[in-house]
């Protein structure tokens, strides 16, 4: 039998440079966004809701949890490409270190998880939790590992072409396990 998987990543966050990444939360519109995205949820059968321990997709997965009364599960597996590294970097520089993270996937940019690892990390934890399934399941998460993560599902190289659109977050794609089946590409949750 076939289980569907909606993969979330987490909205718009409250950045500080003085906080550690995994710490930030959400900001005031990622919020927002994530209840808009909920509310068109309602009625949709997910037997879970999984999500990285970072707090941003905690944050994301609550206001799922909430609107649908489905309980959240918690995985380290499902957090983001480690760039503890470097810490936070303002974004033009930042962009350009995803860039080089995407184009060398088996180097590591000054210290961060290569790509590969990364992508062998959330596949892993996916597959595990899909295999051990009940129902359909919703997924929340971060934007690099759920491109890795799409490569993997389409079977192409990884490449930044398959990061998500924007620059915000909060988009999503859907797929069938164990056929790896997509059913749709990156969609915006709630456009605000």
């Amino acid at each position: 039998m076939s289980t569907e998987i909606l993969f979330i990543t987490h909205a718009d966050v409250a950045i500080d440079a003085a906080v550690p990444v995994p710490d930030w939360g959400l900001n005031e519109r990622g919020k927002a966004r994530h209840r808009a995205h909920a509310a068109e949820l309602r009625g949709t059968a997910f037997s879970a809701i999984w999500c990285s321990r970072e707090r941003k997709a905690r944050d994301g997965a609550a206001i799922l949890s909430d609107a649908l009364g489905v309980p959240v599960t918690e995985d380290a597996r499902l957090g983001e490409n480690d760039r503890s590294a470097t810490g936070y970097m303002p974004k033009v520089e930042f962009e350009r270190a995803a860039d080089a993270f995407f184009a060398e996937p088996d180097l590591s940019f000054h210290g961060w998880e290569t790509a590969r690892d990364a992508q062998t990390r959330i596949v892993t934890a996916v597959s595990d939790i899909c295999d051990n399934a009940t129902g359909n399941l919703a997924i929340v998460s971060h934007g690099g590992v759920g491109a890795l993560l799409l490569c993997h599902l389409m079977a192409v190289p990884i490449s930044r072409e398959m990061d998500q659109p924007g620059g915000g977050g909060g988009n999503a794609f859907r797929f069938t396990w164990p056929d790896k089946y997509l059913l749709h590409g990156w969609r915006d949750i709630a456009p605000l």
